[in-house]
């Protein structure tokens, strides 16, 4: 089952979130003329934490799902809240993993999932943090992680047993965080937590930043014990030439308040260059090599020349999961950027998610 993951959408309680899955959701439903459509909900932390404390509600939840057609295997827990706020910024790392916010945050995720989980999926995942924005942190910080991962393991292993079916945590790297790359990731996790209740959030925009290798990388997870729990199907910014005066043109019409838009530079030695945000690095970077930018672009949609997006490295990482002989995980579609993205690219949000969609089930296999 595809999903489209609902943090797009601003929802700051349960009747939020209803309103939302009626303007949208329910309507790319039948845009796209399916009779079930996999959402993968984000829940802010409140929210979260209001249904975890009232099994009345999450019933409500599952019963507004079920009558619109939409199923639920996956959820965003990776922004704890503010995510539209006017600037978010470097707060979408907060709370990190050291931080009690967070274990509770995912614990509450946890417990909703376990009533929402649609019949169908084998098991549930819920995507999450690595770990915190790179620094500070420290070895003290690292047991402080692993004690929290061990707590949240124990809290989806309780609920798994009950449930029947497994619930796993997806640990999602991302370009400047602690968990940076892929490699970082295994290397962190393997040893540290129980790959039954832990694994890998394959983001294919931020793998895509990081100038890996598609293969090589899923190989590298399997190699480690660990599973890819959950891809993200997203896609950066790719620009060949980003010295060119029409590149930095088109660049900068990406540059905006709300998200932070990593940037790695492939210089010509194969060293990467790396910029905090997209206004840095036209001032900061060299321009010799080709940039990837970690701004979340429409899969369907080619951004106008000469700006490419990275859907090729989407399509790899599927493949590559595909031929491992594994199960596929499960796949979110997660463009969140579509209210932020140049305005001669914004569209009605609904039929946006529907064309992106339709992509999707074509070119990915899920």
């Amino acid at each position: 089952m595809l999903s489209y993951c609902t943090n797009v959408h601003p929802a700051q309680d349960l009747d939020g979130i209803v309103a939302q899955l009626d303007t949208y959701a329910a309507p790319v439903r039948e845009r796209l003329g399916v009779d079930l459509l996999g959402v993968g909900l984000w829940l802010a932390a409140d929210v979260a934490s209001a249904l975890a404390e009232d099994a009345g509600a999450r019933a409500r939840l599952a019963g507004e799902l079920k009558a619109r057609g939409l199923g639920v295997q996956t959820l965003n827990a990776f922004p704890y809240g503010g995510f539209h706020d006017t600037v978010v910024k470097h707060a979408v790392y907060v709370p990190q993993w050291t931080d009690p916010r967070r274990l509770r945050y995912t614990r509450d995720c946890l417990t909703v999932l376990a009533d929402l989980l649609h019949d169908d999926a084998d098991y549930g995942s819920i995507s999450t943090l690595p770990l915190a924005w790179r620094e500070p942190w420290s070895g003290a910080d690292d047991d402080r992680a692993v004690a929290a991962f061990e707590e949240a393991t124990a809290h989806a292993r309780t609920l798994s047993g009950r449930l029947g079916r497994p619930l796993r945590l997806a640990v999602e790297p991302e370009p400047g965080c602690v968990l940076d790359t892929v490699a970082d990731a295994v290397s962190w996790l393997a040893g540290r937590v129980d790959p039954e209740y832990v694994g890998v959030c394959l983001d294919t925009c931020h793998l895509a930043v990081s100038f890996a290798d598609p293969a090589e990388e899923v190989r590298r997870i399997h190699a480690a014990g660990l599973d890819v729990v959950k891809v993200q199907a997203s896609a950066a910014l790719h620009v060949e030439h980003p010295s060119d005066a029409d590149a930095r043109t088109a660049l900068a019409e990406f540059c905006e308040p709300r998200y932070l838009h990593q940037v790695r530079e492939l210089t010509p030695t194969g060293e990467v260059l790396s910029a905090d945000d997209l206004d840095e690095a036209l001032t900061q970077l060299p321009g010799e090599g080709p940039w990837r930018v970690h701004f979340h672009v429409p899969l369907h949609a080619r951004p106008r020349s000469p700006l490419t997006s990275t859907t090729d490295v989407l399509t790899d990482a599927v493949a590559a999961l595909a031929a491992s002989g594994r199960p596929l995980p499960h796949v979110e579609v997660e463009t969140y950027t579509w209210t932020v993205l140049p305005d001669a690219d914004r569209i009605d949000l609904a039929a946006g998610i529907a064309d992106e969609l339709r992509w999707a089930r074509t070119e990915v296999a899920a």
